[in-house]
């Protein structure tokens, strides 16, 4: 028996393998499938290798499982290849191999997966087997973070995929998009929709198009959702049309309310909207309950009543001061009705009796709704921690629920006791019909009348019946997750039509069961006093919602055949918005999206837009539609454009497609992609020249033609080449487009920036000399002995550098300028003789009286310079002259109108610039703008203002002119792209002075006092530039072309003569975007961080020299709510003393701030961001004592006595007393110390306080000066009495000046507030830290009311809550 056993399994095992032999001998064929059934997976290949007499049954079986969409929901066709033309549906049920249905053995098949019949694909769903997996399959909670039990394949994240939405979940029912925080809303929109009662309502509620707008109409907009919640084949739906008709806007989308609040709000808006309707109380009719709120004396049984109406029940989780949850909803209820005894002195005026009473107050249920909604009140807050809370304390609630048991029979007698309740915790939840004292319509009871003229016999049959019949179900259950500051709802629902529980969240719908609610009571095993909720969890239900069991009232939903006709209507229109969308979404998911360029003819611009195309267009069709996007119709016929492959990151064209024109788009871009890895290039041309073939393999080359004799370089000329040729063939093909002689022909490869290469090894390819996809040359074809030099030495090199390194800017003049002040000054320096002043005047700007124009000067600066070389700059120019200073002129060896000024203008640079300054005061000032005119953030400043230097980004430069623009001696600006080291620089390294680049700027002058400018020329011309609309009156602009590794210092130079006053007294603003101006302030640097079109803007004043710093002076206010002022900027100089410093401040003080002091009267200090720091002495360097740098920034702290800080070994601290008994800090005192003990504070502190020693407790500040903290925090927040004996370690770290000390006295008892007292003082708190800007933790998180706008316009109606 056991061998004919082994045997059998021997013989299986054998077959097995001969089938598997079998398989592998036989033909593959390989396929490879496409999904497009949705622009998600369109980019996504599934690839099967199946053998030849695989069925085609099969195929689908298997592309089903690879998928994951249901077998039968989908199609199969042909993707491209020998079939592209067959579009036929492969046979699902085909019995056939596939090879007989047209698949070819070792080769690629590709097949498009497509909807079926128009539908989208059902995704499957997975399945688990086990009671176990089964329950963590039933999805309830929040959405599953990816990768975590409980959602099926298209959730496996919040972010659901877009084929979840289309396809409709296998409960049959529709979920609600979430569009941000929307899920409250959500919730309550699929309860209400599961009500059959509200939406049987509903629907019988005709809209009216001509009495109101659709988009506003909250009822219309709920019936179009249900209308989609139940017909819809989608997934999930939006709901933003309904919160449109809310007057809501994309902001109330991300603000989370309660959903208790909504359901409020919401129903207030429908009974309103549905005024004088048929549907006018159908609120009430629902949702409506009554009590009677009621006041018994228990002496005389005299009762004072009024009648309340409620929609909703507020449960209290856990009475007010207990750590005990209420452990039921029954328990809660019975709380909720219980009565409590009003005595002492809180006894009740009887009207009967004339004097105060015993009584007992409380409410008795009068009526239940026939729906019963019960909130659970979860939210708390605590008075502790001053925070809200969330209680999240177990409370059950029973699927069926009798509220007979909570209308009691009463005995009218005055000793009857009556069933009441404690108002409080209804408080906001019921809403008043009669007030006391009013009369009640309802009851047809009055105030103050005594209930034992009634008939209680009656009453009691009444209310008997009454109790027997209020048994209600529960069907829907709200459930929050999370805490009270923020969380998720969402809701379980039983079906009224096969009482099944579906958990409805967001977008996501799932069947649950009853166990699944029992795990929303909440709660935790053991007690944890009144935080035990804190560690509970935090998914609970919120808002339960009972149907009263009625046969005769409980409502199914309406059929569809017994809609009424407008409802029909609405749903055949919204089938057919859906139907249209549908095949929208086909439309698109076939639809091919790609960047697309063209030059234009006529603008020579690159214009930029996208094409979208159907994947079925042939070529030339999507020509025409290219043609339209570009706006070329008057520009060129269409039969000159065409459409080739583009790379726009390299520029590059990559193919042409000549006879392709009748291909499919799908076919030549590859099919629908999301991104492309290419672009689209619509060519044009005129209509005598033809297309040139574009091959794959070809490398592209931009050709400019260098001409020597007229120093210009043309525009390009594209020439296709192939990387395997040499420079020779690569000669002559240039030859042919450009029409030069290829034998004398010289070929420079730009390769990079930095990098211009001679093409001059003929039999060399162009890959081995560095070519690319796209590529740029330069050529020149002259018969010049230029040839013979080495090519960093020739004149073609020179004119290449020139080129990649000139820059155009746009330089704003002052208005007084040119020459205004520098002739009242400079001249009248240089001689006190008037014929000398008129003299000079000749030579520089023509006879007195009749000066010359910018232009004039211009045209005679730019043909001096133009006559400059680097040779006669390096000579020394000595005229002779007995009156030349011995210091180098600013104008030394640069011929310019203005450097025949005798050079002692320049001499005496300080009594030149007091010269300029007194000269023409007012004029002179109106050319400064301070920091608070440039940042607009500063509220005085000086006119020799500053503006932050900035460190700028390398420039990408780019010229796209049609025609060359001759720069130096006609040399062209075109295509200038690069920017390169001029390599007659090699030997020369740039170097930074250390001094120089500490001070945040550099001197124009060497240590021999030449001009740094004069050591190398490079490249400027100046012409006058037409002023821009709306730049003011007189302003004058130039159009500068300047290398720009030119040094600001030489820049400033060559502007001298058109500003009109030496380099020393203006200063350069760089323009920015947003018209922000910053100065440049680095003499030595170069322009290189400059590009073309950049602007730049001249102001008058006094630049910085070698050594000299601008400082912005603050004012330090200790004991004022803004503790930090600003005065004044100012120059320090290096070397210079903090009192000379002083000093020179003190004339500014007293002019720009009307602040009269003495040098002794305040002190400067070191200031970091906001916090005071080291305290500065009089006799203090800069530069040695001080380290000072670029915009530096000092505090000025007026002293109220004599200085006290003499020595860098003392240390002054803020100090401040908090006084607990009185709740408030003292003004801030300053304390000396000549050590860092902490005795010694406590000591000085006893000193200034009257607190004994062994009584002082201190605490460091935290945070920025002055540290400020709340009162209601600062005795048990701070650090107090750290365990030190000095103050320069931990946890202290003091060891500068300027540190923030509290103290206290220890003796001194915290003030015990009231409730009153902590509330009101948290509010001034609050209020004070607010305007100080810092941090107040205390302070609850500020919500934005709910409110729903009936005309749909937030700002009409107000009073809606």
């Amino acid at each position: 028996m056991l061998w004919r056993c082994r045997q059998s399994i021997f013989d299986e095992m054998k077959k097995k393998f001969s089938q598997i032999e079998s398989a592998a001998d036989e033909p593959r064929v390989l396929c490879i499938i496409q999904d497009t059934t949705n622009s998600k997976t369109v980019n996504e290949r599934i690839t099967l290798n199946l053998p030849a007499s695989t069925p085609v049954k099969r195929l689908f079986e298997d592309v089903a499982s690879k998928v994951g969409y249901v077998n039968g929901t989908f199609d199969l066709i042909w993707g491209n290849g020998a079939n592209v033309a067959d579009t036929t549906l492969l046979n699902q049920s085909s019995d056939k191999s596939v090879v007989d249905s047209g698949f070819e053995p070792g080769k690629k098949n590709f097949l498009h997966l497509t909807d079926k019949d128009g539908e989208q694909p059902q995704v499957v769903l997975e399945e688990s087997s086990g009671e176990h997996d089964r329950n963590q399959d039933r999805f309830i909670g929040p959405l599953p973070r990816e990768g975590s039990v409980g959602c099926s394949n298209d959730y496996v994240s919040q972010n659901y995929s877009y084929s979840s939405v289309l396809s409709k979940s296998e409960t049959g029912y529709v979920g609600l998009v979430n569009q941000a925080m929307t899920c409250y809303l959500n919730s309550l929109l699929q309860t209400l929709f599961m009500t059959p009662e509200f939406r049987n309502a509903l629907y019988k509620w005709e809209f009216e198009e001509s009495e109101e707008d659709p988009v506003t109409s909250i009822p219309f907009q709920l019936q179009r959702l249900f209308v989609l919640l139940q017909t819809s084949k989608k997934r999930a739906i939006e709901t933003t049309d309904v919160t449109r008709s809310f007057g809501w806007d994309s902001s109330e989308a991300w603000q989370q309310h309660d959903v208790q609040e909504l359901c409020r709000v919401m129903f207030d808006a429908l009974e309103q909207k549905w005024k004088q309707t048929e549907q006018a109380d159908l609120i009430n009719q629902l949702y409506q309950g009554k009590l009677k709120d009621y006041v018994r004396c228990l002496e005389c049984g005299y009762e004072s009543w009024r009648i309340d109406t409620y929609l909703d029940i507020p449960l209290v989780i856990r009475p007010y001061g207990s750590n005990q949850a209420f452990a039921s909803v029954e328990e809660a209820l019975h709380a909720f009705i219980q009565p409590e005894i009003l005595d002492g002195p809180n006894q009740y005026f009887c009207e009967r009796c004339k004097k105060k009473c015993d009584a007992r107050k409380g409410l008795r249920f009068l009526h239940f709704p026939y729906l019963l909604t019960l909130q659970l009140k979860r939210f708390d807050f605590d008075y502790t921690t001053m925070h809200r809370i969330k209680l999240n304390d177990r409370m059950t609630f029973p699927e069926e629920l009798d509220m007979g048991s909570f209308i009691d029979i009463e005995d009218e007698s005055p000793q009857t006791e009556s069933c009441t309740d404690s108002g409080a915790e209804n408080e906001g939840s019921c809403h008043s019909d009669q007030m006391s004292n009013d009369f009640s319509n309802d009851d047809g009871v009055d105030e103050g009348i005594c209930l034992e003229s009634n008939s209680t016999a009656e009453r009691i049959s009444k209310i008997g019946n009454e109790k027997n019949s209020l048994l209600y179900e529960l069907f829907s259950v709200m459930v929050h997750s999370g805490s009270a500051a923020g969380g998720h709802y969402y809701a379980c629902i039983k079906s009224f039509n096969d009482d099944q529980w579906y958990s409805f969240n967001d977008q996501h719908v799932s069947k649950i069961t009853h166990e699944d609610i029992k795990k929303t009571y909440g709660g935790t095993s053991g007690s944890r006093g009144y935080y035990s909720s804190a560690f509970a969890s935090s998914t609970n239900a919120y808002m339960l919602i009972y149907r009263l069991k009625d046969p005769t009232r409980n409502a199914k939903f309406l059929e569809v055949n017994d809609y009424p006709d407008h409802i029909k209507r609405l749903v055949q229109k919204e089938k057919e918005l859906e139907e249209q969308e549908k095949r929208q979404r086909e439309i698109e998911r076939n639809t091919c999206k790609i960047k697309l360029f063209c030059m234009h003819p006529m603008k020579q611009i690159m214009m930029e837009n996208k094409l979208e195309v159907h994947k079925d267009k042939t070529l030339k069709e999507a020509v025409g539609i290219a043609y339209k996007i570009m706006d070329l119709e008057e520009a060129i016929p269409l039969d000159c454009c065409r459409l080739v492959k583009y790379d726009e990151f390299h520029d590059y064209l990559e193919r042409s497609y000549e006879g392709e024109e009748d291909t499919p788009m799908g076919i030549l871009l590859g099919g629908v992609k999301s991104t492309y890895m290419f672009d689209l290039l619509l060519e044009t041309r005129r209509p005598e020249q033809a297309f040139q073939c574009y091959k794959p393999g070809e490398v592209m080359v931009k050709v400019h033609v260098v001409d020597l004799k007229q120093e210009t370089v043309a525009p390009p000329v594209s020439v296709r080449a192939y990387l395997n040729q040499t420079v020779t063939e690569f000669k002559y093909l240039i030859s042919k487009a450009v029409h030069l002689p290829a034998e004398t022909m010289r070929v420079v490869l730009e390769r990079c920036y930095n990098d211009l290469r001679l093409l001059n090894v003929a039999n060399k390819t162009l890959k081995a000399e560095g070519f690319f996809r796209s590529n740029k040359v330069f050529i020149e074809s002259s018969d010049s002995q230029d040839r013979q030099l080495a090519f960093t030495d020739s004149h073609l090199w020179k004119i290449l550098d020139r080129h990649a390194n000139t820059i155009r800017l746009y330089v704003s003049l002052p208005e007084q300028s040119p020459g205004s002040h520098f002739r009242r000054t400079v001249f009248q320096k240089a001689s006190g003789d008037s014929s000398n002043v008129d003299e000079l005047c000749h030579r520089v700007k023509g006879p007195l009286g009749n000066m010359k124009s910018v232009e004039a000067i211009l045209e005679e600066s730019t043909e001096k310079l133009k006559t400059l070389s680097l040779q006669q700059q390096q000579q020394d120019v000595d005229n002779g002259d007995s009156s030349k200073s011995t210091e180098a002129s600013d104008f030394e060896n640069i011929e310019s109108p203005s450097n025949e000024v005798d050079s002692s203008a320049s001499a005496e640079n300080r009594d030149l610039e007091n010269q300029i300054q007194v000269s023409d005061p007012e004029n002179f000032q109106s050319e400064e703008r301070s920091d608070s005119e440039v940042n607009n953030d500063r509220s005085t400043s000086s006119v020799d203002s500053d503006i932050l230097s900035s460190s700028h980004s390398s420039d990408t430069l780019c010229n796209v002119d049609n025609a060359p623009i001759p720069l130096a001696n006609g040399l062209d600006s075109h295509s200038i792209t690069s920017s390169r080291r001029s390599k007659a620089n090699e030997g020369k390294k740039e170097t930074w002075d250390t001094a120089e680049e500490d001070s945040g700027t550099d001197s124009e002058y060497d240590e021999s006092g030449k001009s740094r400018g004069e050591t190398q020329y490079m490249y400027f011309k100046a012409e006058p530039h037409v002023a821009e609309e709306g730049s003011g009156d007189g302003q004058k602009w130039l159009l500068i072309h300047v290398d720009k590794r030119i040094t600001l210092s030489a820049f400033k130079q060559h502007l001298e003569p058109f500003v009109g006053v030496p380099s020393s007294q203006f200063k350069v603003f760089r323009v920015y975007a947003s018209n922000q101006e910053f100065e440049s302030v680095r003499l030595n640097e170069t322009l290189s961080s400059f590009s073309d079109d950049n602007k730049i803007t001249i102001r008058l004043g006094r630049a910085l020299k070698k050594g000299e710093y601008r400082v912005k002076v603050y004012q330090l206010l200790v004991n004022d709510p803004e503790p930090c002022k600003f005065l004044l900027d100012s120059v320090f100089a290096k070397g210079m003393t903090v009192r000379q410093s002083k000093e020179e401040l003190l004339p500014q003080l007293r002019e720009q701030c009307g602040l009269d002091l003495t040098v002794d009267r305040f002190r400067l200090r070191k200031k970091t961001w906001k916090n005071p720091g080291t305290v500065f002495l009089d006799y203090h360097v800069y530069e040695e004592d001080i380290n000072i740098s670029s915009n530096w920034e000092v505090f000025l702290e007026i002293l109220d006595g004599a200085e006290k800080m003499k020595s860098m070994s003392q240390l002054a601290v803020l100090s401040r007393r908090w006084r607990p008994s009185e709740m408030k800090l003292d003004p801030f005192q300053e304390v000396v110390l000549e050590s860092s003990s902490v005795d010694e504070l406590r000591e000085k502190l006893s000193e200034i306080s009257g607190i004994l020693v062994e009584n002082i407790e201190f605490a460091k500040g935290r945070g920025t000066f002055p540290c400020e903290i709340s009162v209601l925090e600062i005795h048990q927040d701070l650090d107090w009495n750290p365990k030190v004996s000095t103050l320069n370690v931990w946890p202290l770290y003091i060891c500068d000046d300027g540190a923030v000390i509290f103290y206290r006295d220890k003796m001194e008892e915290v003030v015990e507030l009231t409730e009153e007292q902590r509330s009101e003082l948290m509010k001034k708190e609050s209020s004070r830290l607010q305007k100080t800007g810092h941090r107040v933790t205390y302070s609850p998180r500020k919500e934005k009311a709910l409110k729903i706008y009936l005309d749909g316009a937030p700002n009409k109606d107000l009073t809606q809550d």
